[in-house]
């Protein structure tokens, strides 16, 4: 029997009501209790090191999970994290990178509603990601929700309130569990022995451009941080009836590594289709996120930024798969 460590942080699947609304209480041996099936699944520990509403959840928190397991990892055959919603693409997205060619499965679940609530999804959610933790066959970090196997790095909360919250974007699911079997569609390969990650540089940001935007926003980002993820239009590109491009020049000039991407949720950017992306894509240094999510994207260039700041060397970094995050690489 399969040894599995149970790690909870909080959200919704482990909050109770309260007079000032839900909040995480429930830790991991009561969340069990509402899904006993797993205790004939396997050999199940449980640790909790934060309890937190997702929306709490910062890279300093995925360091500290990643931390947990990696000092557990020669103890257990895999992890579950119960983790909240509503933040948990991007904790998934650090995730994968802080924790490279693990051979043993990381699964992140949770629910829409709590665990003690009627009707709750929690008890096939936590069912189906220790399912997924006791494959032989899984590797590496995946979202387990509503039957759904997801790469860690190309999940995206889709819906607020129904069960079938997460899709995988640009990427097939990697499995269904459908009546308690694991049917998987996506083989996965285990690397070369894992590789864990310490550092993040968490002074990124991220700009969502909307239509009549400011130059001045730009500016300020790229002045507080040493990286940004920029959500353009359509397949990308940079308005005219301001400096953008002046502020994107500036910013790189002075060490600063920029991501472009699109607010688009499907099918990705392809910078140099219109002139308002093609002058970016030849003439500065700037990387582009293609088919990626914007949580892998901004979780990615944490990662990159801890260990360089030198374009060239992000750049080599930026565009090597890790996890499924990236099917283009740099046309």
């Amino acid at each position: 029997m399969k040894k599995i460590l149970f790690i909870g942080t909080g959200g919704t699947i482990a909050s109770v009501d309260s007079s000032g609304g839900l909040t995480p209480e429930l830790g991991g041996e009561e969340l069990l209790a509402v899904a006993p099936e797993v205790r004939s699944l396997c050999s199940v520990d449980c640790v909790q090191p934060l309890n937190l509403d997702s929306t709490n959840i910062k890279p300093e928190h995925w360091m500290l999970i990643a931390r947990v397991i990696k000092d557990n990892y020669n103890k257990y055959d895999g992890f579950v994290i119960a983790h909240g919603t509503d933040t948990m693409a991007y904790t998934a997205a650090g995730l994968s990178y802080l924790i490279q060619n693990s051979d043993k499965p990381i699964v992140l679940t949770g629910a829409q509603k709590p665990a003690g609530e009627p009707g709750s999804d929690a008890k096939r959610n936590i069912t189906d990601a220790f399912i997924c933790a006791c494959d032989d066959d899984s590797h590496d970090t995946h979202i387990v929700f509503s039957g759904n196997v997801i790469a860690g790095t190309r999940a995206r909360k889709n819906y607020s309130k129904s069960f079938a919250a997460f899709g995988s974007i640009n990427f097939p699911v990697l499995a269904n569990i459908q009546d308690g079997r694991l049917i998987r569609y996506i083989p996965e390969s285990v690397g070369s022995g894992v590789k864990f990650f310490d550092k993040l540089n968490t002074n990124v940001g991220l700009l969502k451009l909307v239509p009549g935007m400011s130059e001045q926003v730009l500016q300020y980002l790229t002045d507080q941080y040493d990286g940004i993820v920029v959500e353009t239009f359509g397949v990308g590109g940079l308005p005219e009836y301001s400096d953008f491009y002046g502020q994107i020049k500036r910013a790189v000039d002075k060490g600063k590594l920029v991501v472009m991407t699109t607010q688009v949720p499907n099918e990705g950017s392809h910078l140099s289709v219109y002139k308002v992306g093609k002058i970016l894509k030849t003439s500065l240094p700037i990387l582009e996120a293609h088919d990626m999510t914007t949580e892998a994207a901004y979780a990615k260039l944490m990662w990159i930024l801890a260990q360089t700041t030198d374009f060239y060397a992000a750049e080599r970094l930026f565009y090597k798969r890790i996890c499924h995050d990236i099917l283009i690489s740099n046309g």
